[in-house]
């Protein structure tokens, strides 16, 4: 065992998890960024220094000048795909193997829990790897190479562009619709690497507990749900993950 992480509440968790039917997982940057990919903020790098993340992240930068948005989102498509699932990632495609019902929503867009092995995976805020058209919001094909136009639908209206949610964009219905009913009908939720506070998405965890939910975060830092959960684990999920498996008897 870890020695900084307390094996009574290892244990605690493990039983929660053994009983559960049915549980749920949101999982945030943090759990992204132990595999090595750039935080939102830290993409801006380079040519795209003098840019603020607000600027190029809209409708309206993309409607403006759909060509710089365009090679900003295929930089960050090309750092992103070479990266690999770290073990919190594997940890949690085994996990999922143990249930019949598991839901794991992530506000993540690198893809990163579907390399892993997870199914079925919740995407709240998209998936960069993915385009739509930005007319009818078609799914499409992703463009070959590094292509300095954005390529235009089969429609004949539009354009594609990334398949991710911008600022001032709602999360696609069917999604948040999904995350919501899992938090009220899970017996156990993990809140793995994320803030809290970024809405609606910082929501899950408290809906989750106040249904009666077992509510666990696993998290290096404190955030407005650590007072709130019923168990709190310090570390980064490569590390806790596997623990928390290995106590299940994996």
């Amino acid at each position: 065992m870890h020695p900084d992480i307390d094996t009574a509440t290892i244990h605690d968790i493990a039983t929660a998890l053994r009983r559960a039917r049915h549980v749920a997982v949101l999982t945030g940057a943090g759990v992204s960024a132990e595999s090595g990919v750039p935080t939102f903020r830290d993409a801006q790098t380079g040519l795209w220094a003098k840019f603020r993340p607000e600027d190029l992240a809209t409708p309206e930068a993309f409607a403006r000048n759909p060509s710089m948005v365009w090679q900003w989102y295929a930089e960050r498509r090309a750092a992103v795909a070479p990266v690999a699932p770290n073990p919190g990632h594997h940890a949690l495609a085994k996990l999922q193997e143990r249930f019949d019902t598991f839901t794991l929503i992530t506000q993540n867009v690198d893809g990163l829990h579907a390399k892993a092995g997870s199914r079925d995976v919740i995407e709240l805020h998209g998936n960069i790897l993915k385009t739509k058209c930005f007319e009818c919001n078609a799914p499409q094909a992703p463009a070959a190479g590094h292509a300095t136009q954005p390529p235009p639908c089969a429609c004949g209206k539009s354009v594609c562009r990334p398949d991710v949610v911008w600022f001032g964009e709602a999360l696609p219905v069917a999604a948040i619709e999904a995350a919501q009913a899992a938090a009220r009908e899970c017996d156990v939720f993990l809140s793995i690497g994320t803030s809290t506070q970024v809405f609606p998405a910082a929501d899950l965890p408290f809906e989750a507990k106040l249904r009666g939910a077992v509510v666990v975060e696993i998290n290096p830092d404190e955030t407005p749900l650590s007072r709130h959960a019923d168990h709190v684990l310090r570390g980064a999920s490569g590390s806790v993950l596997p623990l928390l498996l290995a106590a299940l008897g994996d």
